[in-house]
């Protein structure tokens, strides 16, 4: 080998050399490179009571009242930043901001495009569990999760579980002796009590507003997926986009709500937040923490809420309670005695007059544990203790987008692909889609409910098959149209016969709005 190949060669192998150990360093000091130290000790802080008794409330000045739990809350709560792939050209707005925003060129074409998405988390413990919503860190990159504390301290996390039913999630970083929250007890909140709001809005770190709460399980429709329970604290404490995951803390500085949504016709504040309750949301975190996934207690029943027209038809004296529609056979509910036509009126002794608050009461609890259910059968009031059962497989559909204006969204009716939609004024809109055997025959199922409809307020639900029409099989839209339509007119209601996802068989009566 000649001389000059040498000592090329030799420049070529201590430049290896020497990026080899740059490499090596760069690993063992880069907090985003180094793996995750082992968990020694997770402790969730709880309490039901308050730290300043209500005596001592009424008597406070609400500025010096604010400051405190804000200066409490606030190091509690974190700024959350996920890098997640996007495809083709995207709008920049106050929750995106985009890596490189010139033209397409060949970088564009060998590296994917990304953006960086911004949102809050809460402490709940001290070693660095952190809950949020699943929608902030949904389709984060591996290792593209960043955590900022309140003192400008930044951390890389790594997800523990995420839960689409509740759009919760619990992501991780490692530390120790950190400020986490102390969690309060949502059922003891009440509509008109002074709650704040803790979160990034707009990327304005640690950001505090306050208001009231202005009403209480509510559901309005916005987490798409199947199995959602929404029973959502309203409140009207400014909350934006980038407070999603943040806190709703009570004037004690105990954490009552996760900050989820806003109904909006911008997509900014317009006067109305919706936050998970803290029972709810703290049981779906110890769960992902556990066993990475959410145990969901199931009591195997279809359900809808009393409304006037039911109560008189079943001689109730007032309104309320929620009626048993269809029971699961071999369900936790049959097996306990329940059938159809029963109406619960508390859960547990707490009263229940939604269908989302009683689906709230069995989702904080857990598959094994008995639930008391008062029950109103026939004008007696009974009691029935339901050992609750496991709900062996949850379906996860996508989750859209959770800020938006909560109304219905616009699909086109008519054939597309052996596709149909039609919507009804009853507050319904049916999917038909075309059977693997005859294109020209559908099955029909129900794609939406509109909240407060006469179909919702019956308990119809999205995602049921429609069999019959007044005991007549219907196998295509233009048909059930006609059949809805004709019996509506001449007869005032019409009943469908229904079969659930889990094959339970029900009917539906529709009366002439």
């Amino acid at each position: 080998m000649k001389r000059k190949d040498l000592i090329l060669t030799g420049i070529l192998l201590v430049m290896i050399g020497i990026t080899a150990g740059t490499l090596i360093a760069l690993y063992t000091i880069n907090e985003e490179l180094a793996p995750l130290a082992e968990v020694r000790t997770t402790e969730i802080t709880r309490s039901s009571e308050p730290l300043i008794s209500d005596e001592a409330l009424e008597g406070a000045d609400a500025r010096f009242l604010f400051k405190t739990v804000a200066e409490e809350v606030t190091p509690t709560v974190v700024y959350i930043e996920a890098i997640v792939p996007i495809e083709g050209k995207v709008p920049k707005d106050e929750q995106h901001e985009f890596e490189d925003e010139d033209e397409e060129s060949i970088w564009d074409r060998l590296m994917p495009r990304r953006a960086r998405t911004v949102g809050s988390g809460v402490l709940i413990t001290s070693d660095g569990y952190i809950l949020t919503n699943n929608h902030v860190i949904d389709g984060a990159i591996d290792k593209g999760l960043r955590v900022v504390l309140s003192d400008k301290r930044e951390y890389p996390a790594s997800v523990i579980g995420v839960d689409s039913s509740t759009d919760l999630a619990v992501i991780k970083i490692n530390g120790s002796d950190l400020p986490k929250v102390t969690v309060g007890d949502s059922e003891s909140l009440d509509v008109g009590e002074w709650v704040l709001a803790i979160g990034n809005p707009f990327r304005l770190r640690s950001t505090v507003t306050a208001g009231i709460v202005s009403a209480l399980s509510r559901d309005v429709q916005i987490i798409n997926d199947q199995m959602r329970i929404e029973s959502f604290i309203q409140t009207d404490a400014a909350i934006n986009r980038g407070n999603s995951g943040g806190a709703l803390v009570n004037t004690s500085g105990q954490l009552v709500g996760i900050n989820t949504a806003i109904a909006s016709q911008t997509g900014t504040y317009q006067g109305y937040g919706f936050a998970v309750p803290s029972n709810l949301a703290i049981k779906v975190a110890k769960d992902l923490i556990e066993y990475g996934r959410v145990r969901r207690a199931l009591l195997g029943v279809t359900i809808a809420g009393v409304d006037y027209d039911r109560a008189v038809e079943k001689g109730m004296e007032t309104v309320r309670g929620v009626e048993i529609l269809n029971v699961s056979e071999n369900g936790a509910a049959f097996e306990s005695g329940i059938r159809p036509g029963d109406v619960v009126l508390r859960v547990n002794g707490i009263e229940v007059n939604e269908a989302n608050q009683l689906q709230q009461q069995v989702a904080v609890l857990s598959p094994g544990e008995t639930v008391k259910l008062s029950i109103l059968r026939e004008g007696e009031i009974i009691d029935k203790n339901v050992a609750l059962k496991i709900l062996e497989q949850e379906s996860i559909p996508e989750i859209s987008s959770y800020e938006q204006p909560l109304i219905p969204e616009e699909i086109p009716e008519g054939n597309n692909d052996g596709v149909m939609y039609k919507e009804f004024e009853s507050g319904f809109r049916i999917m038909a889609l075309a059977t693997p055997e005859d294109a020209e025959k559908f099955d029909l199922y129900v794609d939406r409910v509109y909240r407060y409809s006469e179909a919702w307020s019956r308990g119809l639900r999205a995602d049921q098959q429609i069999l019959k029409i007044q005991g007549e099989k219907v196998e295509d839209l233009s048909e059930l149209e006609e059949l809805i339509r004709r019996n509506l007119n001449e007869k005032g209601s019409v009943t469908l016969e229904i079969v659930n996802e889990e094959g339970a068989h029900g009917f539906i009566e529709l009366k002439q709005n």
